[in-house]
């Protein structure tokens, strides 16, 4: 799969690694932006507060899949007039869109791989994106697991603080798995 990152810190470039690991062709952007055109997906991992910014300084973007995993802390808000940062990607591109990875912490990127068992990515977002979240997850290790339509991405950007959260509060960074009975 073509993936362009836009975004090269630990979100951005750990799944760009972990990705061209898995035989992807990935191309990197940074502040200075550049052309999407040739991509099949883009991922979006620039701070919540920078995605206006980033996603201007872009040119293909229009109809293109987008993943985004952006949060907001500190009292950032998305776009005015939206929910959420995916709901506002989805308004200048016109793509599919999903909003996901935002809830696993890169610094354990490198670890998933030898997980017991394969970690959850907690993803909400247009049915159309769904195939191309699946498989960007099992490639990065994770097992997608959907939260619902792009409505629910507000919720899931609210569950980021959660999970941020309880790292801080003492179990340090961690991985999440969710899973039917029948796979215990």
């Amino acid at each position: 799969m073509d993936i362009t990152v836009l975004g090269r810190g630990n979100i951005g470039g750990g799944l760009a690694d972990l990705w061209e690991r898995s035989g992807h062709r990935v191309t990197r952007l940074g502040r200075d932006g550049g052309d999407v055109s040739g991509a099949e997906v883009v991922l979006l991992a620039v701070p919540g507060d920078a995605v206006e910014k980033a996603l201007s300084s872009v040119a293909g973007l229009a109809g293109k899949t987008v993943v985004d995993a952006t949060n907001l802390y500190g009292g950032a808000r998305p776009a005015d007039g939206f929910s959420s940062n995916a709901e506002y990607v989805k308004s200048v591109t016109g793509g599919p869109t999903a909003k996901a990875f935002n809830t696993n912490f890169a610094t354990l990127f490198g670890q998933v791989a030898g997980a017991r068992a394969r970690p959850g990515n907690l993803w909400s977002g247009d049915d159309e994106a769904g195939d191309v979240v699946s498989r960007l997850s099992l490639d990065a290790g994770y097992e997608a697991v959907r939260l619902g339509n792009l409505g629910m991405a507000a919720t899931q950007e609210g569950l980021a603080g959660v999970m941020f959260s309880i790292a801080q509060s003492g179990l340090g960074e961690f991985v999440y798995r969710m899973a039917p009975p029948g796979q215990l």
